[in-house]
């Protein structure tokens, strides 16, 4: 069984890798670094759920776009700075919860606030992806177009696929497909991986190990409140773990102790210039497929992926992949996202009929779309996703039910 446990810990790497390294890819973070917090972040989380809750953590997607923007405005030290501050705003939750209860917490996310807020995440993010598809001053690029409909089509065959361990799989394989085609499109540069060593990380990679944390109000504004969203998230995520498992992790270790652990591997993500950290539902899918529970395999992939964060070579051919290849993979990735959203309402039977979830939904809808960022002092800017989801909070919690 123990040789079996390296082999499934390895399977859990495939799992997690696409989308691990996809969102240091979209955001322009160092995708080493995120292998790195990822395996970190993981072996940090067990340590705080009392090593009992088969939990793998990654980079998360409802980031990307905040990160992205602030990263190019004001850089990586008040990225970290902003990440540092949502692992604490996942913390303070975590402190609520053992003293309230998830039940009342979550009364000021109910399904109406959360579903339109996850939708407006993806769609916000759509135009990045069809930008990185090759679409430029109205026209595509025919062969970063070519590239990005086959990895759409990879995907599309892999994921209608039954009973098929590619279905755990479909980012990793789709983007090798697309990486081969860009090959012989020649647009695929090997000087990196070249000039790379095998062991250790590269020279960029390192100033961004180095590059200290600066927090301002404007880039905590940015990102931090997204946290407050995924805390919604991480509450399904940890509810659907525990149903495959066969285990209540709201009783023990207790979801306080689950929201801790996603904070603190947060926190350290942002310190070391990763992504913000969350459970990943991948993970929990090829626990389903294996029905072998056992938390240790968990932290053996962690231990995979810090491994591979340190090879020098590897982290150099991840930087290779053409854009046209990840912007096939986003198309795909960021209207799922969106589509989480719909699934959000429509498990909720929430009836439209009724005019206090109009006009809820509609009000997260425009602010969350219309509004790119604004200007509250100085340099000091919120994004429209912050203020459509302050919107919807205080909306659900003011408006008569009965309307």
């Amino acid at each position: 069984m123990n040789k079996a446990k390296y082999l499934l810990g390895a399977q859990h790497v495939l799992a997690m890798f696409g989308a691990t390294v996809l969102v240091p890819f979209l955001t322009g973070l160092n995708p080493a670094i995120a292998l790195l917090t990822a395996g970190l972040g993981t072996l940090l989380f067990h340590l705080c759920t009392k090593k009992i809750v088969p939990v793998f953590l990654g980079s998360s997607f409802a980031f990307i776009g905040a990160i992205s923007l602030v990263l190019k405005e004001d850089g990586l030290s008040v990225v970290k700075g902003g990440v540092i501050s949502a692992g604490l705003v996942y913390v303070l939750m975590s402190l609520i919860i053992s003293r309230f209860g998830v039940e009342r917490v979550k009364s000021f996310f109910p399904a109406i606030v959360t579903g339109p807020i996850i939708m407006v995440i993806g769609l916000r993010l759509s135009p990045i992806a069809i930008n990185m598809a090759g679409y430029s001053n109205g026209k595509f690029d025919l062969k970063s177009l070519i590239i990005a409909l086959i990895v759409i089509i990879t995907m599309i065959i892999i994921s209608v696929m039954e009973k098929s361990f590619f279905r755990l799989v479909p980012i990793l394989i789709s983007v090798t497909v697309g990486y081969i085609v860009a090959m012989f499109l020649g647009l695929v540069d090997f000087s990196a991986v070249v000039n790379a060593k095998w062991i250790g990380f590269s020279a960029e990679a390192t100033k961004d190990l180095l590059t200290l944390p600066k927090f301002t109000l404007s880039g905590i504004l940015a990102i931090a409140p997204i946290a407050l969203v995924v805390f919604i998230e991480h509450i399904g995520d940890i509810t659907t773990n525990g149903a495959v498992v066969g285990k209540d992790f709201f009783k023990e270790p207790g979801v306080h102790r689950t929201m801790l652990g996603d904070g603190i591997a947060t926190m350290v993500a942002g310190l070391l210039g990763g992504p913000a950290n969350t459970t990943y539902g991948e993970n929990t899918g090829v626990l389903a497929v294996t029905k072998v529970y056992d938390p240790a395999i968990l932290r053996i992939a962690a231990v995979y992926a810090i491994a591979l964060s340190f090879i020098g070579k590897f982290g150099a051919i991840l930087q290779t992949i053409p854009v046209p290849v990840m912007g096939g993979v986003s198309v795909i990735l960021f209207g799922m996202i969106a589509s989480v959203g719909v699934r959000t309402l429509v498990d909720a039977k929430l009836d439209f009929a009724h005019s206090r979830n109009l006009i809820i939904a509609a009000v997260i809808f425009v602010f969350g779309i219309g509004i790119n960022n604004i200007i509250i002092w100085k340099t000091v800017s919120i994004s429209g996703l912050a203020i459509a989801a302050l919107f919807g909070v205080v909306l659900n919690k003011i408006l008569p039910e009965n309307i």
